[in-house]
C-alpha cells in the first residue's frame, strides 16, 4: 500500500517491434511527470519481415525484462499498471501465442494489444498533451511500423499506419538505403491527406527520430540538450537526414552519446523523414519527446486537468513546489499588466507563467539564487514548455533575483531569444523584484501599491503608512525597471484613504 500523502502512480510498459520501456508516472497534474524511465533494445520484430514471426531470442528476454518492470512498478505502487503490444506483436502470426503466454506468466497484469489506429491516436494524444493546438502531420516511427496523424488545430483529422519501421524497412531493402528510398516514398504516396501538411510543423515521435535531433544538438552546439520542442526549419532537417542517411555504421559508432543499438535503423530513419517532408511541404519539423506513453497517461486525466493551458499549468506546479505560496502570483499578474499594453495572447501567457514561477528560488542559497533559479527554469521537465519559453522565463526569473546582464551563464537564454524578447524577459524580471522588494512577497502589500505608464513616465503609486515606501532600494529597482522600459520613473504617495481608489485607476 502506498504510504499516505503520496501521490497516484500510474505505470505503462511500452512493448515495441524494436524496444521495450517502462515509464512510471507520478500525480494527474496537466504536465505528466515521469518518476522512472527505464528501456530495453530487445528486437522483438527483428526478422518479422521474412519470417512473419516474432524474433524468439527476444521473446525469451522479454520475459526477464517485464519480471523486472513489473516488479519495479509494483514496489512503486503503480496502479494501473498496463502493457501496451504494438506492431510487431500485432502483425506476427504467434503474436496472440506470445501474449497468452505472457498472461499466463504475470496473471493480474493488464496486456493490451493495440491497432495500429489506436496505437496512432495515443501518440497524437500524447503530443496534444504539451502542444495542445498542433497543426499539421505527426508522424511516430517505431520499429515496425510509422503511425501517421493529421491535426487540424488540436484534433485528430485523420490517422494511417504504415510498415515503415526502422526495422521493417530495413529488412524490406535488405539494407538498401537507396531501395528504401523507393519503398517509403511509394508507401507515403498511398495518403492523400498528407499533402494538407503543406506549410504546417510536422511532428516528430519515436526513439529513432530523437537520435537523429540529439545528433544535430551535438554537431550544432545547440545551448540547450532537450530534445521536447527541438525544432528544425524544413532545409536543415531536410541537411540533416541527407548526411545521417549516407553515414556508414562506422562513422555512427563515433558520433558521442549516441545509442549503439540505434545505429543500424539511423540511415532509414533518416530516408522516412526526408520522404515524409517532400510529401508533406512541412514547413519545419519539431521533435516531440511526449508519444503513446504520455497519450496513455493523459486518457486518464479528469477533463478539467486536460483544458488547462499546459504553460500555465507547469508555471503553478513549480510555484506550488519550490515557492513560497500561490496567493501573491495572481496578484503579480494584474499588478505588472498595466506596464504591458497592446500585448498579444502569446506575451500575455508569458508573462502570466513568469509570475507563477518568479518565486522558485526562495529556498536558494542567497549567492546563488538568480543562478539556481535560471537553471531550474531552463532545464525543469516541464512538456509545456518549448525552447523559447524555457529561455524566456528563465531569463525573467534570473533578472528577478537581480542577476547582472553579462552573467556568463546567461549565455543559453541570450542565444535562444531574440532581442525584443529577451529585453522583454527582462522588463518582466525587474517589474517582479520591484514588486518583490516592496512587498517581501506579501499580496496584502502589494495591494498598497500599483504601476502605470503615462506617456514617457512611468509612475509607482505607494500607500501613505502601512509599510511600503521608497527607500534606496526600492527607487534603484524602479530607475532600473524604467530604463527597460525607456521611461522617466516617478513616485506618488497617496493618502492612505485614497490608496485603494487610486490602486484602482492602476489596474
Amino acid at each position: 500500500m502506498p504510504e499516505p500523502g503520496t501521490p497516484p502512480r500510474a505505470g505503462v510498459v511500452d512493448l515495441g517491434s524494436n524496444s521495450v520501456r517502462l515509464v512510471v508516472f507520478e500525480g494527474l497534474g496537466r504536465n505528466p511527470s515521469a518518476i522512472f524511465n527505464e528501456k530495453a533494445i530487445l528486437g522483438l520484430g527483428r526478422g518479422l519481415q521474412a519470417t512473419g514471426r516474432l524474433n524468439e531470442e527476444a521473446m525469451a528476454r522479454s520475459v526477464l525484462v517485464l519480471e523486472r518492470y513489473v516488479a519495479l512498478a509494483r514496489s512503486m505502487d503503480a496502479d494501473p499498471l498496463e502493457v501496451l503490444a504494438t506492431a510487431a506483436v500485432r502483425e506476427a502470426a504467434n503474436g496472440e501465442a506470445y501474449v497468452a503466454m505472457l498472461r499466463r506468466r504475470f496473471p493480474g497484469l493488464s496486456i493490451r494489444v493495440l491497432s495500429g489506429e489506436e496505437e496512432a491516436r495515443l501518440s497524437a494524444e500524447g503530443v496534444l498533451c504539451g502542444i495542445p493546438d498542433a497543426c499539421g502531420v505527426l508522424g511516430d516511427l517505431g520499429g515496425g511500423s510509422l503511425e501517421l496523424v493529421h491535426l487540424e488545430a488540436g484534433t485528430i483529422a485523420a490517422t494511417a499506419t504504415l510498415p515503415l519501421g526502422v526495422i521493417r524497412l530495413a529488412e524490406t531493402a535488405g539494407g538498401d538505403v537507396v531501395r528504401a528510398r523507393a519503398i517509403a516514398e511509394e508507401a507515403l504516396a498511398s495518403v492523400p491527406w498528407l499533402r494538407e501538411g503543406a506549410g504546417r510543423d510536422l511532428y516528430l515521435v519515436g526513439g529513432a527520430w530523437r537520435a537523429l535531433a540529439r545528433i544535430h544538438i551535438g554537431q550544432t552546439g545547440y545551448p540547450l540538450a532537450i530534445v521536447h520542442h527541438y525544432t528544425l526549419p524544413r532545409e536543415e532537417a531536410r541537411d540533416l537526414t541527407g548526411v545521417v542517411s549516407n553515414l556508414s555504421k562506422r562513422t555512427l559508432d563515433r558520433i558521442p552519446g549516441l545509442s549503439r543499438r540505434r545505429v543500424d535503423g539511423l540511415p532509414f530513419a533518416a530516408v522516412v523523414l526526408r520522404r515524409l517532408l517532400r510529401v508533406t511541404g512541412a514547413r519545419r519539423v519539431v521533435f516531440s519527446a511526449n508519444g503513446m506513453r504520455e497519450g496513455w497517461f493523459a486518457g486518464r486525466l479528469p477533463a478539467s486537468v486536460r483544458a488547462e493551458d499546459p504553460l500555465l499549468a507547469a508555471g503553478r506546479e513549480l510555484n506550488a513546489r519550490f515557492g513560497r505560496g500561490e496567493t501573491l502570483p495572481p496578484a503579480l499578474i494584474d499588478w505588472t499588466a498595466p506596464l504591458f499594453p497592446g500585448e498579444t495572447r502569446e506575451q500575455r501567457r508569458l508573462r502570466e507563467a513568469a509570475c507563477w514561477v518568479s518565486d522558485i528560488g526562495a529556498h536558494e542559497h542567497p549567492d546563488y539564487k538568480a543562478e539556481q533559479a535560471f537553471l531550474r527554469m531552463l532545464r525543469q521537465p516541464g512538456i509545456g514548455l518549448d525552447h523559447h519559453a524555457r529561455a524566456f522565463l528563465a531569463l525573467a526569473v534570473a533578472m528577478r533575483h537581480e542577476a547582472e546582464r553579462d552573467e556568463p551563464w546567461l549565455a543559453p537564454a541570450r542565444i535562444l531569444l531574440d532581442s525584443a524578447a529577451a529585453q522583454r524577459a527582462e522588463a518582466i524580471g525587474a517589474a517582479l523584484r520591484l514588486a518583490y522588494t516592496l512587498s517581501g512577497g506579501s499580496a496584502a502589500l502589494l495591494a498598497l501599491t500599483g504601476l502605470r505608464r503615462e506617456n514617457e513616465r512611468l509612475i509607482l503609486r505607494l500607500s501613505q503608512g502601512g509599510g511600503v515606501f521608497a527607500g534606496e532600494s526600492v527607487s534603484r529597482r524602479l530607475e532600473r525597471l524604467a530604463a527597460l522600459l525607456r521611461a522617466e520613473p516617478v513616485t506618488e504617495i497617496a493618502p492612505a484613504s485614497e490608496a485603494a481608489v487610486g490602486l484602482d485607476a492602476a489596474q
